[in-house]
């Protein structure tokens, strides 16, 4: 759903700039909150594995494919306010390396598939596990239901900011329905992807995932015959739990998806593409900025074979989404400390 330079105007496009530039303020904030010494490695590992399968189109429909948005899958996994960074950071990757998704519609790809994805899905999610039974399958549950409802939810917000500012006179109702039907049926590929990945990370590590924190029953001790809660551990008295097999072991299947497996991926346009090709709204489409990149369409310049050519795409892609996202976290995390410092 990467939406490209010419179909939303200039003005609305840059209020959406100002919508999203405030959203990452704000998430830089709460950041802070939720990233810790555990966790602050792995979200710029989220980000490059959002990259990753980003680049795996499925087949929806006859000639329209999808692919992940990732915001569901990326609050769940680091929390909100860190899944809206994540995601900027691969957008703001796509959009300058690979041609993807237009310059001057970073904020409307941000607002639109970062921060409504990220809100819709974290406030369904926190909805189901309030009410759920406290299990690990609750968790996966609403995982799912979070990432189905927060692809249309997506679809529909991109809908109202075209309504707003199109630079095409097509009825709004038309592109409602149509954008709506489609990524609903990607919506269930997305929460797929989305319970899958939350449900391995949780069987093997629920410590690191924030939408599993508090799941683990308090110990049991045994005084005078009866069973009662042990307090809670200091953080002194806590060793940090090491994430570097989970971290090792993302890496490797993010590399393998990006060079790999998105040779296999659906040729087909994506549900805008296809939305905007049958509905007319993109007779104003304009060419992408950074179209003159060595990297531009997810292919390196120069190398003819084409399964080589997007496989070493790919593995920049997640090498530097993972650089960017981990040195932008590290900095959030080191002035968390700072702070901590100095209170």
């Amino acid at each position: 759903m990467h939406v490209p330079d010419g179909f939303i105007n200039a003005p609305v496009s840059a209020a959406a700039g100002v919508v999203a530039a405030g959203a990452v303020a704000v998430g830089l904030r709460g950041a802070r909150r939720e990233l810790d010494e555990r966790t602050a490695p792995l979200a710029g590992l989220v980000a490059a594995f959002i990259f990753a399968v980003q680049m795996l189109n499925f087949p929806v429909a006859a000639g329209t494919s999808g692919h992940l948005l990732g915001g569901a899958l990326a609050a769940i996994l680091v929390g909100p306010w860190t899944g809206v960074l994540c995601i900027a950071v691969v957008l703001l990757m796509q959009g300058i390396l690979f041609a993807d998704g237009g310059l001057t519609a970073l904020g409307v790809n941000i607002t639109v598939m970062g921060v409504v994805t990220v809100v819709v899905a974290y406030a369904l999610f926190r909805g189901l596990v309030l009410v759920l039974p406290r299990t690990r399958r609750s968790v996966t549950v609403a995982s799912f239901a979070a990432a189905l409802v927060s692809v249309p939810a997506a679809a529909a917000a991109f809908t109202l900011v075209y309504a707003i500012g199109g630079t095409t006179d097509v009825p709004v109702s038309k592109v409602l329905t149509a954008m709506v039907g489609v990524h609903t049926l990607i919506g269930v590929g997305e929460a797929v992807i989305t319970m899958l990945t939350v449900g391995a990370v949780v069987a093997v590590r629920p410590d690191l995932v924030h939408g599993a924190r508090g799941l683990t029953a308090p110990l049991k001790l045994r005084v005078d015959g009866e069973l009662v809660d042990a307090a809670p551990a200091t953080p002194a008295a806590t060793p940090a739990a090491s994430p570097k097999k989970l971290w090792i072991g993302g890496l490797v299947t993010a590399l393998v998806l990006a060079g790999f497996v998105s040779f296999y991926a659906s040729a087909s346009p994506d549900g805008l593409e296809k939305v905007a090709a049958d509905k007319g709204i993109d007779r104003e489409v304009e060419d992408h900025a950074a179209a003159g990149s060595p990297l531009a369409d997810y292919g390196v310049k120069g190398v003819e074979a084409p399964r080589l050519s997007g496989g070493l795409a790919g593995v920049i892609g997640v090498g530097a989404t993972l650089a960017v996202g981990t040195g932008a976290f590290w900095v959030v995390r080191r002035r968390r400390t700072h702070a901590e410092a100095t209170a």
